[in-house]
Order: C-alpha cells, then sequence, then structure tokens
C-alpha cells in the first residue's frame, strides 16, 4: 500500500473510531473495566455496614478489635490487544474485509483506553506471534497501531490461537485487559485461554463473514484455502454439500461458544455486515452490571 493511501486510511478510521469512542463507548468501557483491578490501600477500624469479607483476620486478631483492609481503584490499566492476521483474515463479501472490521473494533478499544489514561500494547499473532507492539500511551501510538493493522504482512497465513496467549501470559506481568479478536477458525486453545484468563481479563471478539455461514448455490467453483493454500472443487449445488458446509459452521461455532463458557471468558460475535457498536454496548454493559 503506499504511503498517501496508507496515510489517508489511517486517517479515516481515527476519525471514525475516535468520535464512537468519546461519544458512545468512554462511559461503557470504564464501568465494564474500571474497578476491576483493586490494589491494597491501607487497614482501618471497621465501621457499621463494612462487608465481612474485606475484615482482615490478622490485624483484627492481633489488636482483638475488628479491623478491615481498604483497597483503591486501580487508575491504570494496561489493555493488550490479540489480533489475528493469518490469512482468512483477507475474506469478506459483505461490506468490508474481516481485516478492516478488525482493525476498526481495534482502533475504537484502543482511543477508549486512551481516554481512560489506560495503556494500550498489541500482538498480532499467525500460527505465531508476528510482532509485538509494547503497551504504551498517546495518539501517536495508537496511529502506529492502526498503521501495522492496515498493512502488516504476516510471515505465516495460519492460526494458532493458543500460541498468541500463551505469548500475552508470558511477555506482560502485571495483570491487564486482553481483547483476542480474531475468527477462531482453530480449536484447541481452551486450556491456553483459562490460563491466560486466570492471570489477565481476557475478552473474546469473534469476526466472521455472513458467507462463511452457509454455500450458495454456484455450481462447480474452485475454492482456495486462503490458510493452507490447498486448491479444491466443491459443487455448490449438491444440498447435501451445502447442508454439510452449514452443519459444520454450527458445530464450530457452538464448540467455540462452549471453550470460552468453561473458560469463564466473555465473548460476542460481529458479522462484517454488522454494526459492531450494539454487541460491544451489549458486552460492555453486560461486565458492568
Amino acid at each position: 500500500m503506499e504511503t498517501s493511501e496508507l496515510l489517508k486510511k489511517v486517517r479515516h478510521i481515527e476519525i471514525k473510531t475516535r468520535g464512537l469512542s468519546n461519544q458512545i463507548f468512554a462511559g461503557e468501557y470504564h464501568s465494564a473495566f474500571k474497578g476491576k483491578g483493586m490494589t491494597f490501600s491501607e487497614v482501618r477500624e471497621y465501621q457499621y455496614g463494612d462487608a465481612i469479607r474485606d475484615v482482615d483476620w490478622n490485624v483484627t486478631a492481633r489488636f482483638n478489635h475488628p479491623y478491615v483492609k481498604i483497597f483503591e481503584e486501580e487508575r491504570e490499566l494496561t489493555v493488550m490487544l490479540l489480533v489475528d492476521v493469518s490469512g482468512s483474515k483477507n475474506f469478506g463479501t459483505q461490506n468490508q474485509y474481516k481485516q478492516e472490521l478488525m482493525t476498526e473494533i481495534a482502533a475504537v478499544l484502543s482511543f477508549s483506553a486512551i481516554k481512560n489514561n489506560d495503556k494500550i500494547g498489541v500482538i498480532l499473532f499467525s500460527d505465531k506471534v508476528e510482532k509485538f507492539i509494547p503497551p504504551q500511551k498517546g495518539r501517536k501510538h495508537i496511529l502506529r497501531i492502526i498503521q501495522e493493522l492496515l498493512n502488516f504482512e504476516p510471515q505465516s497465513k495460519q492460526t494458532n490461537v493458543s500460541a498468541a496467549l500463551e505469548y500475552l501470559t508470558n511477555a506482560i506481568k502485571k495483570r491487564s485487559i486482553g481483547f483476542i479478536i480474531s475468527d477462531f477458525i482453530d480449536s484447541g486453545f481452551k486450556d491456553a485461554l483459562t490460563i491466560a484468563n486466570r492471570k489477565h481479563d481476557i475478552v473474546g471478539l469473534r469476526v466472521f463473514d455472513e458467507r462463511e455461514t452457509n454455500l450458495p448455490n454456484m455450481g462447480l467453483v474452485k475454492m482456495v484455502d486462503a490458510e493452507t493454500g490447498a486448491l479444491k472443487w466443491v459443487d455448490t449445488s449438491s444440498k447435501k454439500v451445502r447442508n454439510a458446509y452449514s452443519d459444520w459452521w454450527v458445530n464450530h461455532s457452538a464448540s467455540l461458544e462452549q471453550t470460552f463458557r468453561m473458560s469463564g471468558v466473555d465473548y460476542t460475535s460481529v458479522a462484517t455486515d454488522q454494526d459492531y457498536v450494539k454487541p460491544l454496548i451489549y458486552l460492555f454493559k453486560h461486565r458492568g452490571a
């Protein structure tokens, strides 16, 4: 992509997503994530109405009088975006490619983070970690992130969600909010997801295209696997073939939902022809409730 065209796209995404962040997401983001991290401040004598769970039993036993622990909200969080850059990102039959939607979602989360004085970092992954951008603050930093998402060319086209989650677990020592943005055309990452969610606060954002949910009847079609490069002729006029594909999608989606549920991770899906504002706000409100 030419530099002038790239900068034009970066500016367009900044204007759109920064406006959404300022008008819509800032409050929802704050209620969903602020206050989740608490740091110990001090102890004081028990007062009527204090929660029993906050009693410091060691200090209480020492002074023979009830004392409670006082915590303060962590004012600064670290937000990590784990963004899938595998070959399947370059698919889209509706309003936009999956890559474009993932970039917009990443940008609006980034602007929401810096508006709340949080740091934002990025892990770009395929079947390995392709690039790590350490957490920082500021508009310039976000513009770099957007530019990388628009123009980055991965070395591999395949997907390994576990690799990204394991890298997050090992590389980021402080508890963070981790948004994993992917189409999740992968499996076997439940253990890595569970472990990462114990250390961090993980949120799954699935991006998909409506055409991935079913095959249209277009006769004999030559298809290419975007991640492996494998070519295959598919007879889409066959109802049996179309039904088998639809069944695969339903089963894969159910398995994915079960993986997130069993790992205790909040999760939502956004289609390329869908306004991502509503599902994100719903997710944030659900978390902040």
